[in-house]
């Protein structure tokens, strides 16, 4: 398990991390979500042993987190780190090494992660002769050999076509089923929606929200589509409904009280039919633009 306790981060007079903690459960995929600036890259870093912090500090299975720990957590950082004139076989096995492989193991294992991202042809191409997304299938390559116990992957999708998006999530969901621990950040919320068991959303430095989608969707405001078989411009003038949106017969609402919904009920039932009254779930982009506003 990776525990982030009241992690702080200080350059001059600014904070760009403020008191930041949360929990990373052994098998979770956790989705790190903020706008840009918002300290998702200081965190990260400081998880990693990369940055230290002003206050706070990282647990790995209950004990503050060790230079030999961190050896054996796959990071990928924010900007690519790979040797960009070397052939790309030569330095997946060459770090792999470095985390204690053996050469025949770290070259049996790099292959087949190039096999699976399609570049099996391209082994002793060098990395700058490769796109862009290439290059980053093989930065993630980099961050899931020699058996890592977790995984720290900033912005590990972008960059990324559809397939080899699908690739990455079938890859992190193998690494997490086999109980390793799971920290992405992304700003493609829908992937974070697909992939994660919880989110934690930083705005200025600050963890603002975190927790399941449940959770977080019970934090925010409850809304109903009504759907009748007659016009519903009615709705507006009912105490205790707020009124989100009516297009002729189906209607966005949202119910002050229980009493109001039943009213809303009632006189649609006596005006016609009712097609449909269900509890709309909030998106995820919903959900971060009420939290972090």
């Amino acid at each position: 398990m990776l525990d982030v306790q009241q992690l702080t981060r200080r350059y001059g007079d600014k904070i760009a991390v403020d008191d930041v903690s949360f929990t990373v459960g052994d098998g979770q995929m956790i989705g790190f979500v903020g706008g840009n600036g918002a300290g998702k890259t200081t965190t990260m870093r400081m998880t990693m042993g990369l940055l230290a912090p002003d206050a706070g500090q990282v647990l790995w299975q209950g004990c503050p987190a060790s230079a030999a720990d961190r050896a054996h957590f796959g990071y990928m950082p924010e900007e690519r780190g790979l040797y960009p004139k070397q052939p790309i076989l030569d330095q997946l096995v060459y770090l792999a090494r470095l985390k204690g492989m053996s050469a025949p193991a770290a070259r049996a294992e790099a292959l087949e992660l190039l096999e699976r991202f399609g570049l099996a042809e391209r082994v002793k191409d060098k990395l700058e002769k490769l796109s862009l997304g290439n290059q980053q299938r093989v930065q993630i390559a980099a961050a899931v050999m020699a058996s890592p116990t977790c995984l720290v992957l900033d912005e590990p999708f972008s960059g990324l076509d559809p397939t080899a998006i699908d690739q990455m999530a079938d890859l992190l969901r193998e690494r997490a089923s086999h109980g390793i621990p799971v920290l992405f950040s992304s700003h493609q919320l829908d992937l974070i929606d697909r992939l994660c068991d919880g989110l934690v959303i930083l705005a200025k430095g600050r963890v603002v929200a975190k927790g399941s989608k449940d959770e977080l969707e019970s934090r925010g405001r409850v809304r109903h589509r009504l759907v009748a078989s007659t016009d519903l411009g009615w709705v507006r003038d009912i105490a205790g409904v707020v009124t989100e949106d009516v297009d002729g017969r189906t209607a966005l609402l949202e119910f002050v009280t229980p009493e109001a919904q039943r009213t809303v009920l009632t006189e649609a039932l006596r005006r016609g039919e009712v097609l449909e009254l269900a509890r709309v779930r909030p998106t995820l982009s919903e959900i971060y633009r009420e939290v972090a506003a």
